[in-house]
């Protein structure tokens, strides 16, 4: 006997980037889809293989859709949070679907909460269960189901599924079928991932519910301004991507494109030194210390076990980054070749011995430094010193040469550290600093006064913004604002800001616009007493996010679309501390 229609799988069909909402508990992330699919979740952890992989075109997927065939969709985060409604109006009525990841999660079991809901009339939905680990490879197998308690595995991992037993086994996975509920009721599901066996209990949902709302409040600081839901948002977004200690990750996808078709397809699902730190500044400017502890521990471990052998990269365990490989049995995304790992790792980023001398100085200003941190700020300026005139791959990852951001980078770190340190030590990291900078100076310098990319490149470059802003010189020094004149004349098209020029081609031909260098320009015009152009440089980056306010790495200025892996943490990180920074300057007048 053929199977139901309803027990066939219909294509899932990607949605663009704009339109995917981000659930995270800082152990792993998954995307929501407008048509209610998880179409994204790696278990147990971050970098593990998926086992909803419809993103990249692979059968795992858990779809909660409205049964009806013609329906709009919208939605929102709850404040503070990521908790995220979906919300489709229907011929007969308003379906909402709440979603989350159960906060704080656990490192090997992660909970799944959706919760469907009839607003004013009866609703349905549809529901297709279909987990399959290893980038869908495995399909369940193992299935039982006690009074409506489902129980499965796949590849190695245990699942237990709550709230279906109105479904029944598929023909070609899981479970499928269709949910009915009452005008103004609910039904809740929940989904159990986990690495061990699954043996005690499970929580109540109304249960879980509490604990998840409790916790996202508890951990989202207060904020005011113009732009403080968004604010908000971005800090959920940092805690939600940073395991407790662990290292946060740079995106929660692999292999979305930057360009189409340009073999510029990443796994950013990694913890980036860089980005860490931006987000521990962010979060010292936000005031909220939890993420900054958590930096200041990552960074703090990565220093003292491989001191000037840093790599850029690192798992969130503090591993190395595993090589490229590709997912041949995957589609991938439209335009991208699917794959997993990061080059990265073999790489000298000079920029980032300053980056984390910045991290931890910002917490050494609010007095929360331990003793390996204290130790590791003395690791990193020894390896600033034995490294700093080595060609390095810089902010952008590109071939080494020697880029003047990496050098003053490291000027502003070591000036930064310098200042919460004794006397001794002081004098000679603000001595090595100088050094550094009259070697910028002499071979850095345009001879129109302004910084230039690298010793042997004359152009301008928006990452040139940072070291200034990080305070490698005063703000009234001519270098300074002649570098940031410099960049927004040659870099800046439509209110958005490029970060070089790749080739002859007009901004916007070889990529877009970098939304990190963006919010730059909004420090850097506020550095400068420009209160107006910071606020139309960052309300102009802050719109460039997707429907559930995320952002990406680029912006397709043109297509208004979003590209490169979802969410994007350092554009976050530093939309947060200008959002804080710009509010404060606002009220104080």
């Amino acid at each position: 006997m053929p199977p139901a229609p309803s027990d066939r799988h219909v294509d899932a069909l990607p949605a663009v980037l704009r339109d995917y909402a981000l659930l995270a508990d800082g152990h792993r992330g998954a995307l929501v889809g407008p048509d209610g699919d998880i179409a994204w979740l790696c278990a147990p952890r971050w970098s593990d293989p998926a086992v909803f992989s419809s993103l990249l075109g692979g059968p795992g997927r858990y779809l909660v859709t409205p049964a009806a065939t013609r329906f709009v969709w919208g939605g929102h985060y709850e404040a503070a949070s990521l908790i995220w409604r979906s919300r489709w109006v229907t011929g007969d009525g308003i379906i909402e679907s709440r979603e989350a990841l159960v906060f704080p999660g656990d490192a090997d079991r992660l909970v799944l909460l959706r919760q469907v809901r009839a607003l004013d009339r009866p609703a349905r939905v549809r529901v297709v269960l279909d987990p399959r680990a290893d980038f869908g490879r495995s399909p369940v197998r193992e299935v039982t189901c006690d009074r409506g308690l489902w129980r499965a595995r796949t590849g190695g991992l245990h699942l237990r599924f709550h709230g279906g037993a109105g479904l029944r086994p598929a023909s070609d996975g899981f479970l499928v079928g269709e949910l009915a509920v009452p005008p103004g009721g609910q039904h809740d599901l929940v989904l159990e991932v986990s690495a061990t066996p699954l043996v005690q209990p499970c929580e109540e949902p109304a249960e879980l519910w509490r604990i998840t709302e409790f916790h996202w409040d508890a951990v989202i600081p207060e904020m005011s301004g113009a732009a403080e839901r968004d604010a908000r948002l971005a800090y959920a977004v940092l805690r939600g991507m940073t395991p407790p200690g662990g290292g946060m990750v740079a995106a929660a996808t692999t292999a979305l494109p930057e360009r189409a078709m340009q073999g510029r397809d990443y796994d950013y699902r990694y913890a980036w030194i860089r980005d860490q730190a931006f987000a521990g500044q962010a979060a010292a400017v936000a005031g909220h210390y939890g993420l900054l502890d958590d930096a200041v521990s990552f960074l703090s471990g990565r220093v003292l076990a491989d001191g000037d052998r840093l790599a850029p990269a690192y798992t969130i365990g503090g591993e190395p980054v595993p090589p490229v490989r590709q997912l041949a049995h995957l589609p991938g995304y439209p335009g991208a070749l699917p794959g997993t790992g990061n080059r990265v790792g073999g790489q000298f980023q000079l920029d980032a011995f300053g980056e984390v001398l910045l991290a931890l100085a910002a917490a050494g200003r609010l007095d929360r430094l331990d003793s390996d941190a204290h130790h590791a700020m003395e690791v990193a300026a020894s390896a600033i010193a034995d490294r700093w005139s080595e060609p390095d791959s810089g902010i952008w990852e590109l071939s080494p040469r020697q880029w003047t951001h990496s050098k003053l980078t490291c000027v502003a770190g070591l000036r930064a550290a310098a200042r919460i340190v004794p006397a001794g030590v002081a004098g000679r990291w603000s001595a090595l600093a100088d050094r550094i900078l009259a070697d910028a100076a002499t071979h850095g310098l345009d001879r129109a006064g302004r910084w230039q990319r690298a010793y042997d490149d004359r152009r301008v470059d928006a990452a040139l913004l940072l070291p200034a802003i990080r305070g490698a010189l005063p703000p009234q020094d001519p270098r300074t604002e002649r570098t940031r004149r410099a960049v927004l004349a040659d870099l800046a098209a439509d209110g958005y800001l490029y970060r070089f020029r790749a080739d002859r081609r007009p901004l916007g031909d070889a990529e877009g616009a970098f939304l990190l260098c963006g919010f730059a320009a909004a420090l850097s015009s506020w550095q400068a007493g420009d209160l107006v152009g910071a606020t139309q440089w960052f309300e102009r980056s802050r719109a460039a996010c997707g429907c559930p306010g995320l952002y990406t790495e680029e912006y397709d200025v043109a297509q208004r679309q979003l590209r490169g892996n979802l969410p994007q943490a350092f554009v976050h990180a530093l939309m947060l501390e200008t959002a804080v920074t710009l509010a404060h300057a606002t009220a104080c007048g």
